[in-house]
């Protein structure tokens, strides 16, 4: 193992032994929340994980409670957002200022303002894209078409 990147000698047989010790228990514990197959993968992704930084997780007490929970960050499955279909949607005349005004916006705003008024999404759907809550996006929403209006000197 000395040619991978990370301890060298004495470390490696150090992080071997380690290895070969916690990964039956790493999978033991997984299983009820990844399955078989989904716990071995996890044990992995945590080992790689514990290999990549063994200086310092070499010498905790409880490096193997640590892994476990890298095994489940690490191996969490991400739920693929359901999104509405996208309409095509012909662009309106636009006030000259409006392209360069939105690209002004922090990305979080201008994504949040394109959703809801230029694709009509909700709230909800838009929350779901940007991975975050309604209120988030109600709140980036909020912020972005201040930042707009003051940017174009609309008063409303």
């Amino acid at each position: 193992m000395s040619d991978l990147p990370g301890a060298a000698g004495a470390d490696d047989r150090d992080f071997e032994t380690f290895a070969v010790d916690v990964r039956p228990r790493l999978v033991r514990a997984l299983v009820p929340v990844r399955g078989f197959d989904g716990a071995a993968d996890a044990a992995s992704e945590a080992l790689a994980y514990a290999w990549e930084h063994w200086d310092e997780v070499g010498g905790m007490d409880n490096a193997a409670g640590f892994l476990y929970r890298v095994a489940q960050s690490r191996s969490r499955t991400r739920k693929r957002p359901h999104l509405p279909p996208t309409a095509t949607i012909g662009l309106p005349d636009l006030e000259p200022g409006l392209v360069p005004a939105m690209l002004e916006l922090p990305l979080t705003q201008r994504t949040a303002v394109w959703l809801v008024h230029a694709c009509g999404w909700s709230y909800a759907e838009t929350a779901t894209a940007m991975e975050t809550s309604p209120t988030a996006v109600g709140s980036h929403l909020m912020r972005g078409m201040a930042s707009l209006r003051r940017t174009l000197g609309v008063t409303s």
